[in-house]
């Protein structure tokens, strides 16, 4: 069995997180597969967030993380705005699988922009950031997971 460096490690993780399958249940990539624009707009409550919200969410985070690890000034995002973004309330399946497909754009790019990192500076504070690239990676990976889950409850309430 060939070692893996930490850097491949981190990779791993944010993969398996993201879209590879896991042991822990479903990655954030599973947990919205097949999902209808209906189910991804409903809110659990006033104030509460939809998952297509989270989505759009977990797309502007690794937007920010990569930005980070490269260096680069705030540039655009697909939307105005940092965080949380307001999504349609009412369906649109286009307007759903526009944001899916941005999630994984958004995916692809940092996992690119990951892979070209020097493994001999992962712990040293990223170009864009007062945060090392090892600490900014593992969270990622971890707040995938988080939301995730957050979505496979969500889609529980939804169906009741």
């Amino acid at each position: 069995m060939v070692a893996k460096t930490e850097l491949d490690a981190l990779l791993g993780a944010m993969d398996e997180a993201f879209e590879r399958k896991a042991w822990h249940g479903p990655n954030l990539r599973g947990s919205i597969r097949g999902l209808d624009a209906g189910a991804a707009c409903w809110r659990p409550g006033a104030g509460r967030h939809s998952i297509w919200e989270i989505v759009v969410h977990a797309a502007y985070w690794k937007y920010a993380v990569r930005r980070r690890l490269v260096g680069d000034k705030r540039s655009s995002f697909s939307f105005k705005g940092s965080n949380w973004f307001s999504r349609p309330d009412a369906p649109s399946e286009a307007a759903w699988q526009e944001d899916v497909a941005l999630l994984t754009a958004a995916h692809r790019r940092l996992v690119e922009a990951a892979a070209a990192l020097d493994p001999r500076a992962l712990h040293r504070p990223s170009r864009g950031s007062r945060t090392s690239a090892a600490v900014l990676l593992r969270g990622i990976a971890f707040h995938d997971v988080y939301h995730a889950g957050q979505i496979q409850l969500l889609k529980r309430l939804v169906r009741t």
